[in-house]
Parts: structure tokens; C-alpha cells; sequence
């Protein structure tokens, strides 16, 4: 089975966000844009990175960033989010997101795929050394 579509959704992980785009996220055929997918990927990469770092992040890199199938209105996304690297300030997170197909005959498709990397900031949006664990 290839990397891109799967059966389900991966396995013993609780998705960080989900969310089902509507016709005003995509073009006259139903295609979602690539920047609507986009923002919400950086929603759910910064869950994780503002738990860690227990207060404010800022996007500062979007390191790489797949389109590897196309998304739909009416497709149920699942973004999953997890912390692959931790520096003083920043933290980088991986972020997939799989699309829930065909109410009756479920098909799922990993749909994109991306790594960003966040900065902890202050009260005066300025970096902060993350806290400890």
C-alpha cells in the first residue's frame, strides 16, 4: 500500500485539529485552495508548540510543505501535529493531514504533508528561551 492512501486514519493518535473546508475555501469546482490547507496547518502545528512552550509562538519558517493529493469540499481533514525538534527559542513541528472521502465508503488519503518551525515569544513579540520541561 502506498504512503498516500491509507484505510485509516494512523493508528493510537488523536488528531490536533479537524475540520471539513466549505465552498468558500475552494475555487468554482470544489477544489480547496492550497493557502486555505495551508493556514490550517500552521493552526495545528502551533497547538503543540504553544503547549511546549507554554505561551505565545510566531511562525518563522515553513522548512518544507507537500500538496500530495488534492482536497475537496465536503472531505473531513484530520491534522495530526507532533514536535520533532526543540531548540533555546524555536521548535520545529511535523504536521500530516489525511481526508476522510465518501461518507458512505469511507476513503482516507494522506493529503499533505509539512514541517514548520515556530519561535517562543514574550509580551513584547520578542524570542523567549523555552521553559524547561
Amino acid at each position: 500500500m502506498s504512503d498516500d492512501i491509507r484505510t485509516s486514519l494512523p493508528e493510537g493518535k488523536m488528531p490536533t485539529l479537524r475540520v471539513m473546508p466549505s465552498p468558500a475555501d475552494a475555487n468554482v469546482h470544489g477544489d480547496v485552495f492550497g493557502g486555505w490547507i495551508m493556514a490550517q496547518v500552521d493552526i495545528a502545528g502551533s497547538l503543540p508548540a504553544v503547549r511546549r512552550a507554554n505561551g505565545r509562538v510566531a511562525t518563522i519558517a515553513v522548512n518544507s510543505f507537500l500538496f500530495k493529493q488534492p482536497v475537496f469540499v465536503g472531505d473531513l481533514l484530520s491534522f495530526y501535529a507532533d514536535i520533532v525538534k526543540v531548540g533555546n527559542t524555536s521548535i520545529t513541528v511535523y504536521v500530516e493531514v489525511y481526508a476522510e472521502r465518501n461518507r458512505l465508503q469511507v476513503e482516507t488519503v494522506k493529503v499533505t504533508e509539512a514541517t514548520l518551525t515556530y519561535v517562543a515569544t514574550d509580551e513584547k513579540r520578542k524570542p523567549r528561551q523555552l521553559p524547561a520541561i
